[in-house]
């Protein structure tokens, strides 16, 4: 179980240190700002959305290893999933962060197992997790992160930002 939990450490650690999809998209279709009052964390999320399905994804800002590498990790799985997929998405990953039950659909339902296939440009997904982690790929790193509530926010914010994108509020997002 040691190893597991060092994999993790260093995807998030690699994804902190060099950030994917990193950057201004232009003609972003979709936009939305996050902002975590309680370590500074500031983020940007932009998205370009054809047909109803996420063709480019980006982010940007600065913050913690936490939330940079959330949003990170966040990029690469949306590329290439529709709107609806991402929101299913979004509440598979929140139930995991918080331990927070999302719905019939966050947990292992059909469409929920989509989730371990990779994306595009996605690299596999590591090796399987049990409950809420099953079928995440590499988002389920964040699992632990919910031991610590304070990192929780850290973590969700580029997921609470895509949501406001997608459902064009566009608006800035805050964790308090």
């Amino acid at each position: 179980m040691s190893d597991v939990r060092e994999l993790y450490q260093e995807i998030i650690l690699d994804h902190g240190r060099r950030p994917r999809n990193f950057g201004r998209l232009e003609g972003a279709t979709h936009h939305a700002e996050g902002y975590n009052p309680l370590c500074g964390d500031r983020l940007e999320v932009f998205f370009i959305i054809e047909g109803g399905v996420v063709r480019d994804v980006s982010f940007e800002g600065s913050g913690c290893a936490i939330s940079t590498s959330s949003a990170s990790l966040m990029t690469e799985a949306l590329k290439g999933r529709s709107i609806e997929d991402a929101m299913v998405l979004f509440a598979r990953v929140h139930a995991l962060m918080t331990g927070a039950d999302g719905g019939p659909e966050a947990a292992t339902g059909a469409k929920a197992e989509r989730f371990g296939e990779p994306a595009a440009g996605e690299q596999g997904g590591g090796p399987p997790a049990a409950g809420l982690a099953a079928g995440l790929g590499k988002l389920s790193v964040f699992e632990g992160v919910r031991q610590f509530p304070l990192r929780v926010k850290c973590a969700t914010l580029a997921w609470h930002a895509m949501n406001a994108a997608l459902e064009q509020g566009g608006e800035v997002v805050s964790t308090e």
